[in-house]
């Protein structure tokens, strides 16, 4: 094993880590704030990991710079897509009249 393929093991393990985590903090979360905030670590930590680890497994190339370029892309995209469904969800409880998070139905 060469060292620019245990790196992109070592890469691979932490984004699929991250992933891991954030899909089971996504199902044992109640609430859809918190749900929302489970989403985040997927899309800023574990989606661009997962490319940077196949970007230095590609080697040198187009195949790596497109690899990079789709993880930045994630990266820099999904907070901002997770501050617009939060804004979304705050305006949909204020126009509802209840002004608190709400929650899974009892």
């Amino acid at each position: 094993m060469t060292a620019t393929h245990v790196l992109a093991l070592a890469l691979l393990w932490c984004g699929c880590a991250a992933l891991l985590l954030s899909a089971a903090a996504l199902a044992l979360l109640p609430t859809p704030y918190g749900r929302l905030h489970a989403l985040a670590p997927a899309t800023s930590l574990g989606v661009p990991l997962l490319c940077l680890a196949l970007a230095v497994d590609a080697g040198a190339g187009r195949q790596a710079a497109k690899l990079l370029v789709i993880g930045a892309l994630t990266a820099v995209s999904g907070p901002v897509t997770t501050m617009v469904i939060g804004r979304s969800m705050a305006a949909e409880d204020r126009a509802a009249g209840s002004g608190e998070p709400q929650g899974p139905p009892a």
